[in-house]
């Protein structure tokens, strides 16, 4: 059996700290779908997102005593798997992901960008 060596994850802005504030539960499953990420697999509860097209951004999303919350990373740029966003879902409308968490979303994805960019031509 080969060993994989794990891509290192990077925060995007305040990505972690927002993840931390989630209920433990919350956390182990959205842990657990980070490190599968790492190792270069996708967990089943990973689900493109949607408006993103084929861009690798997967959101895994988690239901925790009557709430809603969702983590949204992308395994677009080879060297490292990229947190963008963990957020709690608030609005009670439909399932699609609120505007404002969309344009962070974006914001973060070019950003994320930009930075496997810069990494490389080092």
């Amino acid at each position: 059996m080969r060993t994989v060596t794990p891509r290192p994850l990077i925060w995007m802005a305040s990505s972690k700290k927002n993840l931390l504030a989630m209920p433990d539960d919350v956390q182990d499953v959205f842990g657990f779908a980070l490190h599968l990420a790492q190792i270069g697999r996708k967990s089943e509860s990973a689900k493109p997102l949607q408006g993103f097209g084929s861009a690798g951004v997967l959101e895994v999303v988690e239901d925790f005593d009557g709430d809603t919350y969702r983590a949204v990373y992308t395994v677009q740029f080879g060297s490292a798997v990229y947190v963008l966003h963990c957020f709690q879902k608030k609005s009670r409308r439909g399932v699609a992901t609120p505007k404002p968490d969309m344009d962070k979303i974006r914001e973060r994805f070019k950003a994320a960008a930009t930075h496997a960019k810069e990494g490389a031509a080092q």
